[in-house]
């Protein structure tokens, strides 16, 4: 009894160290950022092509107005 308990033991001390240890929590937390900085600038584009087809159908309007 005495040997499945210390085995029991050192299991749980095993899954204790596994749960506190730190080492790839740099990487996760680069990813969520580099994903939230993605989403941000794909909004951003979506707004930015939006003015810009907007301005070059204005150039061409006005060009096309003088050149009539």
């Amino acid at each position: 009894m005495q040997k499945l308990s210390v085995k029991i033991y050192m299991n749980l001390q095993r899954v204790k160290e596994a749960l506190s240890d730190e080492c790839g929590q740099d990487m996760v937390e680069y990813a969520i950022v580099m994903g939230l900085i993605a989403l941000g600038a794909t909004t951003a584009m979506k707004g930015l092509a939006t003015l810009i087809g907007t301005a070059f159908t204005n150039v061409g309007n006005t060009v096309n107005t003088y050149t009539s």
